[in-house]
Parts: C-alpha cells; sequence; structure tokens
C-alpha cells in the first residue's frame, strides 16, 4: 500500500517535520511511504469564483495538482498538523480551500479513488487536548468531504520544539502501529 504522509506545517524542520519523520519510519517497515511538506507547493488561494462547481476543476494553474496527484496514489492518507491559532496553519488551510473542485457538497465534483484510509495527528504547545481535537476535527472534515474514511487521530500537547518529540515517541509509533494493523 502507498502512504502519502504530509507535514501541514510551512515548516520543513520542525517539531511536526520530526514526527513526520517517525512515522515514516514506521509506517516505511510495511507500505511504500511518500512524504510532502505542505510549503514545497506554490498554489494560490481560492478565488471563490464556482467555476469548479459546473466543470469539477479549477481554473487555477499551479502546484496544487501536483498535490493531488500524491493523494490519487495513496491508499492511506497521514496529516500531521501543529496548532496555528487553535486550528491547521493557513498554508494547508488554503489547500484545503482549493479543493473544492473535489467536495462531495455540489455536482459535478471530482473523485479520488475509492477505499482511501485518513489519519491525523494534531500537536500544540500548550496543555489543553481540545486544541488539538479541533484540528483533527478540521482534518477529518475535510477527509470527509472527499470521502476518505477517517480511521483515527492522535492529539500531543506540549510540543514546541522538535526536542519535545521525544517525550511523545512511544504515543506516535503505537499510533503508527495501529495504522499498521488496520
Amino acid at each position: 500500500m502507498n502512504v502519502l504522509i504530509i507535514n501541514c506545517s510551512p515548516v520543513r524542520d520542525g517539531a511536526t517535520a520530526k514526527i513526520v519523520r517517525l512515522a515514516e519510519e514506521r509506517l516505511s517497515a510495511e507500505h511504500r511511504t511518500r512524504c510532502i511538506c505542505i510549503d514545497d507547493y506554490e498554489f494560490s488561494f481560492c478565488k471563490g469564483c464556482r467555476a469548479c462547481h459546473k466543470t469539477a476543476r479549477c481554473v487555477q494553474k499551479d502546484d496544487f495538482s501536483k498535490i493531488m496527484e500524491e493523494f490519487e496514489q495513496a491508499h492511506i492518507i497521514l496529516s500531521v498538523s501543529p496548532s496555528y491559532w487553535a486550528d491547521v496553519p493557513g498554508q494547508f488551510k488554503a489547500f484545503i480551500d482549493r479543493c473544492t473542485p473535489w467536495c462531495n457538497t455540489h455536482q459535478p465534483h471530482a473523485s479520488l479513488s475509492a477505499g482511501k484510509k485518513g489519519y491525523a495527528i494534531a500537536l500544540r504547545t500548550g496543555p489543553r487536548m481540545k486544541e488539538c481535537e479541533r484540528i483533527i476535527g478540521t482534518i477529518e472534515h475535510f477527509y470527509g468531504h472527499l470521502e476518505i474514511q477517517c480511521c483515527g487521530g492522535l492529539g500531543l500537547c506540549s510540543v514546541e520544539y522538535k526536542e519535545d518529540v521525544a517525550s511523545h515517541e512511544s504515543e506516535i509509533l503505537a499510533f503508527c502501529d495501529k495504522i499498521l494493523e488496520a
């Protein structure tokens, strides 16, 4: 199976990236993995033109389609997101907005291949899990509209720097083991 692991942070080498690397190491034991960072792609914000509601395609031409090709190739998608003001970073939110052509709330809409499973890991610097739950909720809402089956989430508190990930390593690896068992 193909696993796509997304660093939803614009920081390519921080705590989120460290979690992505841990997940990739564990999941690559049994699956083909591909890791991407949302900030490695250049795409514009959704213009709200709604042309995609009639054509199931976005009128903009940029790197967005490259990310959707990654989604199409994956059987399992793991989104790893830090908290930016109690939700996903703006770069990832901009990507979600651009997925409107694939959104199942209008016809016609583009579709990914059926049977994809989605997972989420959320991290935040503070001690309250509620913020992580909100981030996981955003990702699961996004998955739902793309008809990706939501299969689980993990929230990690008190993670600000990549050095803070070490105290959560066993949780992360156990979560990855659940993905492998599914």
